[in-house]
């Protein structure tokens, strides 16, 4: 039996929010088992003529296009948290003592869920990142208190679809977590770009450079996939020989720590803007 054989017509799991994370959800839950006839989509701007693989789903435009008395199974919201509330309170007749609701959108706290959609479902937070699009996501997730442990294995079930997923106990620490992982993808694309930058600077045609960073830092993440029992220290010494080219490009990348430095204020950054979106 798969994670997703509980879900029926009657009992859904209802995805609010089609764009890009919405269907990269959509596409690892049909891979992991989750039968179309199963899953309610709401979204206003999916064209359904773009997913055809979403044939067999039930997609409307809005909730009322639902019969009234459906309830969800899982409620998940993936939309932007500026329109959360109100996303929240015309969804909120799909909710019941039985729903477990899952939110992706970035800053909505717990008690902003609980105070749109009230006291009767459980509540689970999460944040995954753009990779979720080919399966190679990472979702940090926080259960709000008294979420069962089934309810807790059906969030972890329904995120894996789009990756890795890592559980914190502290909400607090859920901004920390998107600006780490969430914006992180970001991060390192823009690592692509100095690393680039700095190797035309140095001589080389802006294609070759290019296309030397980009492959760099693929064959970089795939080595930390396929060497995951080591830490990344320990691949970094692997490279590094004493005296040698990497050891004098490292003494510059790690002098007085001033990457750690960048990346620290870098997150912070990312985690200020995160709480202030809750407010």
């Amino acid at each position: 039996m798969n994670a997703f054989s509980e879900f029926k017509s009657f009992s859904p799991l209802v995805l609010v929010g089609c764009g890009n994370m919405g269907q990269a959800l959509v596409r690892g839950w049909l891979a992991a088992g989750l039968s179309a006839e199963g899953l309610v989509i709401i979204d206003p701007q999916l064209d359904p003529k773009q997913v055809p693989e979403f044939a067999n789903a039930t997609i409307v435009a809005h909730a009322a296009d639902l019969p009234h008395d459906l309830r969800a199974r899982l409620l998940l919201l993936a939309v932007k948290p500026q329109v959360i509330n109100a996303v929240m309170k015309s969804k909120k007749p799909l909710v019941d003592s039985d729903t477990l609701v899952v939110s992706v959108a970035a800053g909505v706290t717990l008690m902003q869920m609980q105070k749109g959609l009230g006291d009767s479902a459980s509540l689970v937070r999460a944040m995954p990142n753009t990779p979720a699009a080919i399966g190679a996501g990472v979702t940090g997730l926080c259960a709000s208190d008294g979420v069962s442990e089934a309810d807790c294995l059906l969030a972890d079930a329904v995120m894996q679809a789009a990756g890795q997923t890592v559980w914190v106990h502290d909400e607090s620490l859920m901004d920390t977590v998107t600006a780490t992982s969430g914006s992180g993808p970001a991060y390192v694309f823009h690592m692509v770009e100095a690393l680039a930058a700095a190797a035309e600077a140095n001589g080389l045609p802006a294609d070759a450079a290019m296309m030397l960073a980009r492959q760099t830092i693929i064959g970089a993440a795939k080595l930390l996939d396929k060497e995951a029992h080591m830490p990344a220290s320990a691949l970094r010494e692997r490279v590094t020989s004493p005296g040698g080219t990497t050891a004098a490009a490292l003494e510059v990348l790690m002098q007085s720590g001033e990457l750690t430095e960048l990346m620290t204020r870098t997150v912070a950054a990312a985690k200020k803007r995160g709480e202030q979106l809750a407010d």
